[in-house]
Protein backbone atom coordinates (compact mmCIF):
# COMPACT_ATOMS: atom_id res chain seq x y z
CA UNK A 1 0.00 0.00 0.00
CA UNK A 2 1.44 3.46 -1.03
CA UNK A 3 -0.38 6.35 0.30
CA UNK A 4 1.07 9.64 1.62
CA UNK A 5 -0.55 9.68 4.90
CA UNK A 6 -1.36 6.86 7.31
CA UNK A 7 -5.01 5.62 7.31
CA UNK A 8 -6.23 3.70 9.82
CA UNK A 9 -9.45 2.19 9.71
CA UNK A 10 -11.11 0.21 12.33
CA UNK A 11 -13.91 -2.55 10.81
CA UNK A 12 -17.08 -1.58 11.76
CA UNK A 13 -17.57 -5.69 12.55
CA UNK A 14 -16.21 -5.00 15.72
CA UNK A 15 -18.85 -2.49 17.31
CA UNK A 16 -21.51 -4.52 16.09
CA UNK A 17 -22.70 -7.41 19.12
CA UNK A 18 -23.53 -10.44 18.43
CA UNK A 19 -26.78 -11.78 17.64
CA UNK A 20 -29.08 -13.16 20.35
CA UNK A 21 -30.38 -15.43 17.89
CA UNK A 22 -30.11 -16.86 14.55
CA UNK A 23 -33.01 -17.63 13.55
CA UNK A 24 -33.94 -14.49 11.00
CA UNK A 25 -30.22 -13.92 9.69
CA UNK A 26 -30.37 -11.31 7.18
CA UNK A 27 -28.62 -12.16 3.69
CA UNK A 28 -25.27 -11.35 3.69
CA UNK A 29 -23.70 -8.00 2.21
CA UNK A 30 -22.71 -8.16 -1.84
CA UNK A 31 -18.77 -8.67 -1.62
CA UNK A 32 -16.90 -7.47 -4.30
CA UNK A 33 -14.34 -9.77 -6.20
CA UNK A 34 -10.85 -9.39 -5.17
CA UNK A 35 -9.72 -8.96 -8.43
CA UNK A 36 -12.50 -6.52 -9.98
CA UNK A 37 -12.83 -5.70 -13.36
CA UNK A 38 -11.73 -2.58 -14.34
CA UNK A 39 -12.52 -0.10 -17.22
CA UNK A 40 -11.08 3.45 -17.67
CA UNK A 41 -13.14 5.87 -19.39
CA UNK A 42 -10.94 8.46 -20.73
CA UNK A 43 -12.37 11.32 -22.48
CA UNK A 44 -10.27 13.80 -25.22
CA UNK A 45 -10.00 17.20 -24.65
CA UNK A 46 -13.65 16.99 -22.32
CA UNK A 47 -13.62 19.96 -19.50
CA UNK A 48 -14.47 19.51 -16.48
CA UNK A 49 -17.72 22.02 -16.44
CA UNK A 50 -19.15 19.82 -19.55
CA UNK A 51 -20.24 17.52 -17.45
CA UNK A 52 -23.54 18.47 -16.31
CA UNK A 53 -23.74 17.07 -12.48
CA UNK A 54 -20.42 18.35 -11.68
CA UNK A 55 -21.39 22.03 -13.01
CA UNK A 56 -25.33 22.10 -12.51
CA UNK A 57 -25.30 26.00 -12.19
CA UNK A 58 -23.35 26.94 -15.67
CA UNK A 59 -23.73 23.84 -17.63
CA UNK A 60 -25.88 23.30 -20.49
CA UNK A 61 -24.79 20.35 -21.83
CA UNK A 62 -27.08 17.06 -21.03
CA UNK A 63 -24.85 14.06 -19.82
CA UNK A 64 -27.79 11.87 -17.98
CA UNK A 65 -25.17 8.76 -18.30
CA UNK A 66 -22.10 10.35 -17.02
CA UNK A 67 -24.55 12.16 -14.06
CA UNK A 68 -25.92 8.37 -13.34
CA UNK A 69 -22.26 6.73 -13.25
CA UNK A 70 -21.55 9.71 -10.58
CA UNK A 71 -25.25 9.18 -8.59
CA UNK A 72 -24.01 5.81 -8.27
CA UNK A 73 -20.65 6.17 -7.46
CA UNK A 74 -18.29 8.82 -6.35
CA UNK A 75 -17.05 12.20 -7.99
CA UNK A 76 -13.96 13.67 -7.17
CA UNK A 77 -14.23 17.88 -7.68
CA UNK A 78 -10.13 18.57 -7.09
CA UNK A 79 -8.72 15.99 -9.54
CA UNK A 80 -6.24 16.74 -12.37
CA UNK A 81 -4.43 15.13 -15.13
CA UNK A 82 -0.38 15.56 -14.70
CA UNK A 83 -0.27 18.01 -18.02
CA UNK A 84 -3.05 20.61 -19.58
CA UNK A 85 -2.88 18.13 -22.81
CA UNK A 86 -2.81 14.86 -24.01
CA UNK A 87 0.17 12.35 -24.87
CA UNK A 88 1.70 13.75 -21.33
CA UNK A 89 -1.27 13.10 -19.16
CA UNK A 90 -1.79 10.45 -20.63
CA UNK A 91 1.85 8.79 -20.08
CA UNK A 92 1.23 9.88 -16.74
CA UNK A 93 -2.26 7.89 -16.04
CA UNK A 94 -0.54 4.83 -17.60
CA UNK A 95 2.36 4.49 -15.66
CA UNK A 96 2.21 6.65 -12.58
CA UNK A 97 5.15 8.58 -13.61
CA UNK A 98 5.22 12.70 -14.14
CA UNK A 99 5.49 13.28 -17.91
CA UNK A 100 8.39 15.63 -17.36
CA UNK A 101 10.24 13.10 -16.22
CA UNK A 102 10.80 12.46 -20.01
CA UNK A 103 12.13 13.84 -23.45
CA UNK A 104 9.15 15.47 -23.83
CA UNK A 105 9.64 18.89 -22.13
CA UNK A 106 6.66 20.42 -23.80
CA UNK A 107 3.77 19.87 -26.34
CA UNK A 108 2.81 16.50 -27.71
CA UNK A 109 4.14 14.07 -29.51
CA UNK A 110 3.93 13.71 -33.80
CA UNK A 111 1.86 10.89 -35.24
CA UNK A 112 5.11 8.95 -35.94
CA UNK A 113 7.17 9.55 -33.20
CA UNK A 114 9.04 6.79 -31.05
CA UNK A 115 7.09 5.29 -28.22
CA UNK A 116 7.23 7.56 -25.26
CA UNK A 117 7.03 4.77 -22.79
CA UNK A 118 10.20 2.73 -22.02
CA UNK A 119 9.87 -0.93 -23.10
CA UNK A 120 10.70 -1.88 -19.19
CA UNK A 121 8.28 0.42 -17.93
CA UNK A 122 5.61 -1.01 -15.64
CA UNK A 123 2.26 0.51 -16.52
CA UNK A 124 -1.36 -0.33 -15.78
CA UNK A 125 -2.34 -2.98 -18.27
CA UNK A 126 1.00 -4.68 -17.66
CA UNK A 127 0.59 -4.51 -13.70
CA UNK A 128 -2.98 -6.12 -14.09
CA UNK A 129 -1.87 -8.59 -17.07
CA UNK A 130 0.91 -9.86 -14.81
CA UNK A 131 -2.12 -10.47 -12.04
CA UNK A 132 -4.01 -12.58 -14.04
CA UNK A 133 -6.20 -10.13 -15.90
CA UNK A 134 -7.30 -9.92 -19.67
CA UNK A 135 -5.67 -6.42 -21.06
CA UNK A 136 -7.91 -4.51 -24.34
CA UNK A 137 -7.60 -0.96 -25.33
CA UNK A 138 -9.84 1.28 -27.91
CA UNK A 139 -9.66 4.39 -29.25
CA UNK A 140 -6.89 7.29 -28.68
CA UNK A 141 -3.03 6.01 -28.31
CA UNK A 142 -0.96 8.90 -29.18
CA UNK A 143 1.91 7.86 -27.17
CA UNK A 144 4.76 6.51 -30.01
CA UNK A 145 5.45 3.54 -31.91
CA UNK A 146 7.12 2.69 -35.09
CA UNK A 147 5.56 3.05 -38.62
CA UNK A 148 6.87 0.86 -41.04
CA UNK A 149 8.33 3.44 -43.60
CA UNK A 150 10.51 2.83 -46.33
CA UNK A 151 11.76 5.42 -48.32
CA UNK A 152 9.37 7.82 -46.64
CA UNK A 153 6.30 6.09 -47.37
CA UNK A 154 4.54 3.89 -44.91
CA UNK A 155 4.22 0.43 -45.57
CA UNK A 156 0.79 -0.29 -44.69
CA UNK A 157 1.05 -4.13 -45.33
CA UNK A 158 3.79 -4.27 -42.64
CA UNK A 159 3.55 -4.48 -39.08
CA UNK A 160 3.78 -1.92 -36.71
CA UNK A 161 6.23 -1.74 -33.74
CA UNK A 162 6.22 -0.33 -30.27
CA UNK A 163 2.97 -0.41 -30.08
CA UNK A 164 0.12 -0.39 -26.73
CA UNK A 165 0.10 -4.51 -27.54
CA UNK A 166 4.00 -4.16 -26.56
CA UNK A 167 2.98 -2.00 -23.32
CA UNK A 168 1.06 -4.28 -21.37
CA UNK A 169 -2.35 -4.64 -23.88
CA UNK A 170 -3.62 -8.09 -25.00
CA UNK A 171 -5.20 -6.27 -28.09
CA UNK A 172 -5.35 -2.48 -28.82
CA UNK A 173 -7.88 -1.00 -32.24
CA UNK A 174 -6.11 2.20 -32.06
CA UNK A 175 -8.37 5.65 -34.13
CA UNK A 176 -4.89 7.88 -34.28
CA UNK A 177 -4.16 7.14 -37.83
CA UNK A 178 -7.54 7.00 -38.96
CA UNK A 179 -7.47 10.56 -38.45
CA UNK A 180 -4.07 11.37 -40.30
CA UNK A 181 -2.87 9.47 -43.46
CA UNK A 182 -3.02 6.78 -44.13
CA UNK A 183 -6.96 7.40 -42.75
CA UNK A 184 -6.84 3.72 -41.46
CA UNK A 185 -7.37 2.05 -37.88
CA UNK A 186 -4.34 -0.08 -36.66
CA UNK A 187 -5.61 -3.26 -34.59
CA UNK A 188 -2.93 -5.54 -32.76
CA UNK A 189 0.12 -3.45 -34.56
CA UNK A 190 -1.43 -3.80 -37.96
CA UNK A 191 -3.22 -1.72 -40.32
CA UNK A 192 -6.84 -2.89 -40.90
CA UNK A 193 -8.17 -1.82 -44.56
CA UNK A 194 -7.34 0.11 -47.98
CA UNK A 195 -5.76 3.46 -47.33
CA UNK A 196 -7.86 6.43 -48.37
CA UNK A 197 -4.05 8.09 -49.85
CA UNK A 198 -3.04 7.18 -53.50
CA UNK A 199 0.62 8.39 -51.36
CA UNK A 200 0.89 7.29 -47.46
CA UNK A 201 4.05 9.58 -46.99
CA UNK A 202 4.72 10.42 -43.44
CA UNK A 203 3.85 13.95 -42.00
CA UNK A 204 0.28 14.63 -44.06
CA UNK A 205 -2.21 16.02 -42.48
CA UNK A 206 -5.67 15.28 -42.80
CA UNK A 207 -7.52 16.46 -45.43
CA UNK A 208 -4.64 16.75 -47.55
CA UNK A 209 -4.53 14.91 -51.17
CA UNK A 210 -8.21 12.85 -50.62
CA UNK A 211 -11.84 14.00 -51.49
CA UNK A 212 -12.25 13.45 -47.31
CA UNK A 213 -14.81 15.95 -45.73
CA UNK A 214 -14.70 16.51 -41.87
CA UNK A 215 -17.87 14.46 -41.61
CA UNK A 216 -16.18 11.81 -43.19
CA UNK A 217 -14.90 11.11 -39.47
CA UNK A 218 -18.00 11.28 -37.82
CA UNK A 219 -18.22 7.05 -37.81
CA UNK A 220 -14.79 6.82 -35.66
CA UNK A 221 -16.47 7.17 -32.38
CA UNK A 222 -19.61 4.74 -32.49
CA UNK A 223 -16.87 2.38 -34.13
CA UNK A 224 -14.58 2.76 -31.11
CA UNK A 225 -17.58 1.89 -28.97
CA UNK A 226 -18.72 -0.87 -30.95
CA UNK A 227 -15.70 -2.58 -30.51
CA UNK A 228 -15.55 -1.75 -26.80
CA UNK A 229 -19.11 -3.87 -26.73
CA UNK A 230 -17.78 -7.06 -28.57
CA UNK A 231 -14.89 -6.86 -25.94
CA UNK A 232 -16.51 -6.55 -23.15
CA UNK A 233 -19.56 -9.37 -24.31
CA UNK A 234 -15.94 -11.81 -25.10
CA UNK A 235 -14.33 -11.04 -22.14
CA UNK A 236 -17.42 -11.79 -19.97
CA UNK A 237 -17.40 -14.70 -21.17
CA UNK A 238 -14.21 -16.24 -20.01
CA UNK A 239 -13.50 -16.81 -15.86
CA UNK A 240 -10.35 -14.26 -15.72
CA UNK A 241 -11.09 -10.71 -14.99
CA UNK A 242 -10.58 -8.14 -17.52
CA UNK A 243 -8.95 -4.59 -17.93
CA UNK A 244 -10.46 -2.15 -20.36
CA UNK A 245 -8.97 0.86 -21.48
CA UNK A 246 -11.42 3.45 -23.73
CA UNK A 247 -10.36 6.06 -24.94
CA UNK A 248 -12.38 8.07 -27.48
CA UNK A 249 -11.21 10.93 -29.39
CA UNK A 250 -14.17 13.06 -27.86
CA UNK A 251 -15.09 15.57 -28.07
CA UNK A 252 -11.59 15.84 -29.34
CA UNK A 253 -11.46 17.91 -33.16
CA UNK A 254 -12.44 17.64 -35.36
CA UNK A 255 -16.30 17.95 -34.03
CA UNK A 256 -18.15 15.31 -35.87
CA UNK A 257 -21.13 14.02 -34.19
CA UNK A 258 -23.47 11.54 -36.34
CA UNK A 259 -26.45 12.89 -37.83
CA UNK A 260 -28.61 11.68 -35.43
CA UNK A 261 -26.62 14.25 -32.91
CA UNK A 262 -26.49 17.29 -34.82
CA UNK A 263 -28.55 19.92 -33.48
CA UNK A 264 -29.52 17.95 -30.29
CA UNK A 265 -27.62 20.05 -27.78
CA UNK A 266 -28.61 23.15 -29.12
CA UNK A 267 -25.08 24.59 -28.28
CA UNK A 268 -23.93 23.74 -31.51
CA UNK A 269 -21.26 21.15 -32.82
CA UNK A 270 -19.28 20.75 -29.89
CA UNK A 271 -22.23 20.23 -27.40
CA UNK A 272 -23.49 17.96 -29.77
CA UNK A 273 -20.23 16.25 -29.97
CA UNK A 274 -20.40 15.88 -25.96
CA UNK A 275 -23.79 14.81 -26.08
CA UNK A 276 -22.96 11.69 -28.61
CA UNK A 277 -20.32 10.64 -26.07
CA UNK A 278 -22.24 10.57 -23.08
CA UNK A 279 -25.01 8.19 -25.81
CA UNK A 280 -22.05 5.91 -26.15
CA UNK A 281 -20.76 5.85 -22.38
CA UNK A 282 -24.26 4.74 -21.68
CA UNK A 283 -23.83 2.09 -24.26
CA UNK A 284 -20.66 0.52 -22.78
CA UNK A 285 -22.30 0.91 -19.34
CA UNK A 286 -25.07 -1.43 -20.76
CA UNK A 287 -22.52 -3.73 -22.05
CA UNK A 288 -21.94 -4.81 -18.31
CA UNK A 289 -25.54 -4.85 -17.38
CA UNK A 290 -25.87 -6.65 -20.06
CA UNK A 291 -23.48 -9.49 -19.07
CA UNK A 292 -23.97 -9.13 -15.37
CA UNK A 293 -20.34 -7.80 -14.94
CA UNK A 294 -21.33 -3.93 -13.45
CA UNK A 295 -21.46 -5.41 -10.02
CA UNK A 296 -17.73 -6.88 -10.60
CA UNK A 297 -16.44 -3.75 -12.20
CA UNK A 298 -14.84 -0.63 -11.14
CA UNK A 299 -15.28 2.01 -14.02
CA UNK A 300 -13.65 4.94 -13.77
CA UNK A 301 -14.65 7.84 -16.02
CA UNK A 302 -12.27 11.30 -16.71
CA UNK A 303 -10.33 13.33 -19.34
CA UNK A 304 -7.11 13.36 -20.51
CA UNK A 305 -7.37 17.48 -20.21
CA UNK A 306 -9.35 20.23 -20.28
CA UNK A 307 -11.79 21.79 -22.86
CA UNK A 308 -9.87 23.27 -25.96
CA UNK A 309 -10.14 27.04 -26.24
CA UNK A 310 -11.19 26.44 -30.05
CA UNK A 311 -14.27 24.51 -29.23
CA UNK A 312 -16.86 26.31 -29.98
CA UNK A 313 -20.90 26.62 -30.99
CA UNK A 314 -20.40 27.12 -34.57
CA UNK A 315 -18.68 25.02 -37.51
CA UNK A 316 -18.01 25.76 -41.06
CA UNK A 317 -16.52 23.23 -44.00
CA UNK A 318 -13.85 24.60 -46.20
CA UNK A 319 -11.64 22.40 -48.37
CA UNK A 320 -12.29 19.91 -45.63
CA UNK A 321 -11.19 21.67 -42.76
CA UNK A 322 -13.38 22.91 -40.33
CA UNK A 323 -12.97 26.71 -38.64
CA UNK A 324 -14.75 26.98 -35.02
CA UNK A 325 -15.88 30.49 -33.07
CA UNK A 326 -14.08 29.37 -29.73
CA UNK A 327 -15.71 28.69 -26.48
CA UNK A 328 -17.15 32.30 -26.23
CA UNK A 329 -20.50 31.17 -28.01
CA UNK A 330 -21.47 28.29 -25.75
CA UNK A 331 -20.56 31.04 -22.93
CA UNK A 332 -22.96 33.59 -24.53
CA UNK A 333 -25.35 30.80 -24.63
CA UNK A 334 -24.64 30.39 -20.55
CA UNK A 335 -22.56 27.00 -20.89
CA UNK A 336 -18.91 27.73 -19.45
CA UNK A 337 -16.45 24.08 -20.23
CA UNK A 338 -14.48 25.17 -17.29
CA UNK A 339 -16.95 25.59 -14.90
CA UNK A 340 -15.88 28.26 -12.11
CA UNK A 341 -12.00 27.47 -13.19
CA UNK A 342 -9.54 29.71 -15.21
CA UNK A 343 -8.27 28.48 -18.46
CA UNK A 344 -8.51 25.84 -20.70
CA UNK A 345 -6.29 23.60 -22.72
CA UNK A 346 -2.98 23.87 -22.97
CA UNK A 347 -2.57 26.44 -19.49
CA UNK A 348 -1.38 25.99 -16.21
CA UNK A 349 -4.13 27.45 -14.67
CA UNK A 350 -6.86 24.91 -13.03
CA UNK A 351 -8.99 24.99 -16.68
CA UNK A 352 -6.34 23.35 -18.35
CA UNK A 353 -6.01 20.42 -16.03
CA UNK A 354 -8.44 20.18 -13.82
CA UNK A 355 -10.54 16.96 -15.03
CA UNK A 356 -13.62 14.66 -14.26
CA UNK A 357 -12.93 11.89 -12.31
CA UNK A 358 -15.66 9.61 -11.32
CA UNK A 359 -15.10 6.37 -9.94
CA UNK A 360 -18.15 3.56 -9.27
CA UNK A 361 -17.73 0.14 -7.36
CA UNK A 362 -20.48 -1.39 -6.24
CA UNK A 363 -20.37 -2.90 -2.82
CA UNK A 364 -17.27 -0.20 -2.06
CA UNK A 365 -18.05 2.96 -3.03
CA UNK A 366 -21.11 4.69 -1.84
CA UNK A 367 -23.14 6.12 -4.38
CA UNK A 368 -23.59 9.80 -5.17
CA UNK A 369 -20.42 10.47 -3.15
CA UNK A 370 -18.28 13.53 -3.97
CA UNK A 371 -14.27 13.82 -2.28
CA UNK A 372 -12.85 17.17 -2.45
CA UNK A 373 -9.56 16.02 -1.90
CA UNK A 374 -6.41 16.83 -4.09
CA UNK A 375 -5.99 13.87 -6.41
CA UNK A 376 -4.69 13.23 -9.52
CA UNK A 377 -4.67 10.43 -12.46
CA UNK A 378 -1.56 9.67 -11.58
CA UNK A 379 -2.67 7.93 -8.81
CA UNK A 380 -4.50 5.00 -10.76
CA UNK A 381 -1.52 2.88 -10.90
CA UNK A 382 -1.00 2.48 -7.08
CA UNK A 383 -4.88 2.35 -6.41
CA UNK A 384 -5.05 -0.48 -8.51
CA UNK A 385 -1.84 -2.32 -7.17
CA UNK A 386 -3.32 -2.03 -4.03
CA UNK A 387 -7.21 -3.55 -5.02
CA UNK A 388 -4.92 -6.36 -6.21
CA UNK A 389 -2.89 -6.77 -3.88
CA UNK A 390 1.02 -5.69 -5.96
CA UNK A 391 3.57 -4.19 -4.01
CA UNK A 392 5.27 -1.26 -6.62
CA UNK A 393 9.10 -1.68 -6.88
CA UNK A 394 10.99 1.26 -6.16
CA UNK A 395 11.13 2.35 -9.96
CA UNK A 396 7.31 1.83 -11.07
CA UNK A 397 4.84 4.67 -10.33
CA UNK A 398 7.27 6.85 -8.57
CA UNK A 399 4.61 9.65 -8.46
CA UNK A 400 1.65 7.73 -7.71
CA UNK A 401 -0.50 7.09 -4.65
CA UNK A 402 -3.59 4.98 -3.88
CA UNK A 403 -7.02 6.15 -3.41
CA UNK A 404 -8.60 3.88 -1.88
CA UNK A 405 -9.10 4.83 1.48
CA UNK A 406 -10.59 7.86 -0.46
CA UNK A 407 -12.92 5.37 -2.08
CA UNK A 408 -14.12 3.62 0.87
CA UNK A 409 -15.09 6.80 2.24
CA UNK A 410 -12.07 7.64 4.11
CA UNK A 411 -11.04 11.15 5.37
CA UNK A 412 -7.37 11.55 5.28
CA UNK A 413 -5.84 13.17 2.59
CA UNK A 414 -3.76 11.01 0.38
CA UNK A 415 -1.54 13.67 -1.13
CA UNK A 416 -0.87 17.02 -0.46
CA UNK A 417 0.86 17.84 -2.94
CA UNK A 418 0.88 17.64 -7.19
CA UNK A 419 2.41 19.36 -9.70
CA UNK A 420 0.98 20.32 -12.93
CA UNK A 421 2.26 21.08 -16.55
CA UNK A 422 1.55 23.40 -19.56
CA UNK A 423 1.78 22.93 -23.23
CA UNK A 424 4.82 25.03 -23.51
CA UNK A 425 6.40 23.10 -20.47
CA UNK A 426 5.23 25.44 -17.78
CA UNK A 427 5.50 24.00 -14.41
CA UNK A 428 3.44 25.04 -11.43
CA UNK A 429 2.69 22.71 -8.05
CA UNK A 430 -0.06 22.60 -5.78
CA UNK A 431 0.25 22.37 -1.68
CA UNK A 432 -3.28 22.33 -0.17
CA UNK A 433 -4.77 25.44 -0.40
CA UNK A 434 -1.33 26.81 -2.60
CA UNK A 435 -0.82 26.87 -5.80
CA UNK A 436 2.28 28.24 -7.18
CA UNK A 437 2.92 28.67 -11.14
CA UNK A 438 6.67 29.43 -12.58
CA UNK A 439 5.90 31.50 -15.26
CA UNK A 440 3.77 35.34 -15.98
CA UNK A 441 1.07 34.20 -18.02
CA UNK A 442 -0.81 30.68 -18.91
CA UNK A 443 2.40 28.54 -19.95
CA UNK A 444 -0.13 27.47 -22.86
CA UNK A 445 -2.28 29.27 -25.42
CA UNK A 446 -4.40 31.97 -22.66
CA UNK A 447 -3.96 35.50 -22.82
CA UNK A 448 -1.55 36.57 -20.19
CA UNK A 449 -3.35 39.67 -18.04
CA UNK A 450 -3.27 43.11 -19.43
CA UNK A 451 -0.93 45.86 -17.90
CA UNK A 452 -0.04 48.79 -17.81
CA UNK A 453 2.41 50.40 -21.00
CA UNK A 454 5.81 49.54 -19.32
CA UNK A 455 5.02 47.31 -16.89
CA UNK A 456 5.29 43.68 -16.64
CA UNK A 457 3.93 40.98 -15.27
CA UNK A 458 5.10 39.21 -12.05
CA UNK A 459 7.78 35.85 -13.17
CA UNK A 460 6.03 33.63 -10.73
CA UNK A 461 1.92 33.35 -9.56
CA UNK A 462 0.52 32.64 -6.52
CA UNK A 463 -3.37 31.98 -5.68
CA UNK A 464 -4.98 30.52 -2.36
CA UNK A 465 -6.87 28.29 -4.29
CA UNK A 466 -9.90 27.78 -0.99
CA UNK A 467 -11.11 31.41 -1.87
CA UNK A 468 -9.90 31.87 -5.44
CA UNK A 469 -10.79 28.71 -7.81
CA UNK A 470 -10.87 31.11 -10.34
CA UNK A 471 -6.90 32.21 -9.92
CA UNK A 472 -7.45 36.28 -10.12
CA UNK A 473 -5.33 37.60 -7.42
CA UNK A 474 -1.91 37.27 -7.75
CA UNK A 475 -0.65 36.52 -3.88
CA UNK A 476 3.22 36.22 -4.83
CA UNK A 477 4.35 39.59 -3.64
CA UNK A 478 2.54 39.40 -0.19
CA UNK A 479 4.01 35.64 0.60
CA UNK A 480 7.08 35.50 -0.74
CA UNK A 481 8.01 32.69 1.99
CA UNK A 482 5.41 30.37 0.14
CA UNK A 483 6.77 30.92 -3.35
CA UNK A 484 10.40 30.13 -1.95
CA UNK A 485 8.90 27.60 -0.15
CA UNK A 486 7.23 25.75 -2.45
CA UNK A 487 9.65 26.22 -5.22
CA UNK A 488 12.08 24.47 -3.05
CA UNK A 489 9.83 21.49 -2.97
CA UNK A 490 9.59 21.40 -6.28
CA UNK A 491 13.49 21.34 -7.14
CA UNK A 492 13.10 18.29 -4.68
CA UNK A 493 10.82 15.83 -5.86
CA UNK A 494 12.09 17.17 -9.15
CA UNK A 495 15.70 16.49 -8.12
CA UNK A 496 14.91 13.05 -6.34
CA UNK A 497 13.06 11.33 -9.56
CA UNK A 498 9.87 10.61 -7.41
CA UNK A 499 6.92 12.30 -5.06
CA UNK A 500 6.52 8.98 -3.31
CA UNK A 501 8.75 7.33 -0.26
CA UNK A 502 11.41 4.90 -2.10
CA UNK A 503 14.49 4.99 -3.28
CA UNK A 504 15.66 8.25 -5.26
CA UNK A 505 15.31 7.41 -9.05
CA UNK A 506 16.87 9.46 -12.21
CA UNK A 507 14.70 11.60 -14.59
CA UNK A 508 15.42 10.47 -18.25
CA UNK A 509 16.62 14.16 -19.02
CA UNK A 510 18.04 16.81 -16.89
CA UNK A 511 15.02 19.34 -16.52
CA UNK A 512 14.52 23.01 -15.99
CA UNK A 513 11.94 23.74 -13.84
CA UNK A 514 12.34 27.64 -14.44
CA UNK A 515 12.95 27.06 -18.63
CA UNK A 516 15.10 30.16 -18.69
CA UNK A 517 15.47 32.05 -21.94
CA UNK A 518 12.60 30.57 -23.28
Amino acid sequence: MRTGNAVYIVSALALVPLAASAAAEPAPPFAPPAKPNIIVILADDLGYGDVHCLNPGHGKILTPNIDKLAAQGMAFTDAHGSSSVCTPSRYSLLTGRYNWRTRLQNGVLNIDSPALIAADRITLPKLLRQQGYQTAGMGKWHLGLTLPVKDQRLQVDQPIANGPETRGFDAYLSSDNRLFPPFMFTENGRFVGTPLLKETRVGLKYGQGTSLKMDDFAHILPAVTDKAVKTIESLAAKQKPFFIYYAPSTPHDPFVPTPEWKGKSGLGVYADYVMELDFEVGRLLAALDKTGQADNTIVIFTSDNGCAPYSGSKSCSASGYARYDGVAGMKAQGHFPSAQFRGYKSDTWDGGHRIPFIVRWPGVVKPGATCAQLVGQIDLLATCAEITGVKLADNAAEDSLSLLSLLKGGGQPVRDTLVHHSFNGRFSIREGQWKLILCAGSGGWGAPPKVAKGEKLPEVQLYNMSVDEGEQKNLQAEHPEIVKRLTEKLEKLVAEGRSTPGTPQKNDVPIDIFKKGK
